[in-house]
């Protein structure tokens, strides 16, 4: 099989779908044989609840063949995990990670599509594959400022916007005219992302178990739906911390929030510095006043997903996930004794406050 590598971008896409059904591939046979699409697949869903993204850590290792088939194979362990906190996390990772890829492709000028070798999705067909083609229309006439906005169906709007993303967002806060409304480019992802996380989230969890096949399947993967259940339960290891002490950050994080403007961290790096924030007990009013790094336009999603106010918030990125994307920065000694930076901040924090009690008492 030799996939488009448009659909080892875009898995969820129709077409990707279609790609796999006709090749008549048997879930069954590539998990208990060991294909390298079912260790794809292992580490799509562990960076999806850890992390927020299912970019691999080391992409070269990965075919097309292997990004397309642990699509599938991913939703299969999802719905074996059967946690709906680890759905809400999985889809939302697509999301992001489809999202960060469409802006990449949208942003590219006609010279590096012709001159780059990865196929691209244009914004025509992305609108297709979503039913919304005739529902937007991006508008040409007027200064360069206008060519960047568009309109859409009010009923497409309604299909996909959520009033809980804030009053911009409610129809009575909208200018509506003839029945549509009047997008920018920064809205108009939004809805994207919202169409690809529904598509994602659309039949999971589904019965694995007592299908055809399903029983050899859920007996080859039982080991790593129990090695998720475990990273899942992390966050509950993690010390909850509820003081904000930017002095002791660990170095990465005092690294990351060091900047002044917003919009030029790379998106695994404000991710990690945001849930780290988070986990502090910030919102993103109080992040974006404190740390304009943080503030590129997405931060009040991001802290959304991040802190729902239930047991589906992201723990902060282990100390390897920060290496592993180079976030990893100027480490001390306190460095090499923990795993996770909320583990650095909690014992830095312990050491100043015995400090501070010694202090005293010498006083």
């Amino acid at each position: 099989m030799r996939p488009d590598p448009l659909y080892a971008r875009y898995p969820f896409f129709d077409a990707a779908r279609e790609a796999v059904q006709a090749a008549d591939i048997s879930p069954r046979r590539l998990v208990t044989e060991g294909d390298p699409a079912v260790d794809r697949a292992r580490e799509r869903v562990d960076r999806a609840l850890m992390s927020g993204t299912v970019e691999s850590e080391t992409p070269d290792r990965w075919s097309d063949r292997d990004e397309l088939l642990s699509y599938p194979i991913a939703r299969i362990l999802v719905s074996l995990v059967d946690v709906r906190a680890a759905v809400e996390k999985y889809a939302e990772a697509e999301a992001a990670t489809a999202f960060d890829r469409l802006t990449e492709d949208f942003d590219a000028a006609d010279a590096d599509l012709r001159s780059v070798s990865t196929p691209r999705a244009d914004l025509p067909t992305v609108l297709d594959e979503f039913d919304l083609d005739d529902a937007v229309t991006r508008l040409t006439d007027g200064p360069p400022s206008d060519r960047d906005r568009f309109r859409i169906d009010v009923t497409a709007y309604l299909r996909l916007a959520n009033p809980d993303w804030g009053a911009d967002w409610r129809l009575v806060n909208r200018d509506l005219a003839d029945g549509e409304l009047s997008l920018d480019r920064g809205e108009l992802d939004r809805l994207l992302r919202e169409a690809v996380r529904r598509r994602v989230t659309e039949g999971l969890p589904f019965q694995v178990r007592g299908s055809t096949g399903g029983n050899a399947i859920a007996s080859a993967l039982d080991d790593d739906v129990t090695a998720l259940h475990e990273r899942l339960s992390e966050r509950e290891r993690l010390p909850r911390v509820q003081v904000v002490a930017p002095d002791q950050f660990p170095p990465c994080m005092r690294s990351i929030l060091d900047g002044d403007e917003g919009g030029d961290l790379p998106p695994h790096t404000a991710f990690a510095a945001t849930a780290f924030l988070v986990s502090l007990g910030l919102n993103a009013d109080a992040i974006a006043g404190r740390w304009p790094v943080l503030d590129d336009g997405t931060l009040s999603d991001r802290v959304t997903v991040l802190d729902d106010g239930e047991t589906s918030q992201y723990p902060v990125p282990s100390c390897t996930t920060m290496q592993a994307f180079g976030d990893c920065v100027d480490p001390d000694e306190r460095c090499e004794t923990i795993d996770n930076p909320l583990r650095y901040y909690a014992g830095a924090l312990a050491d100043a406050d015995t400090s501070d009690s010694r202090g005293e008492a010498g006083d």
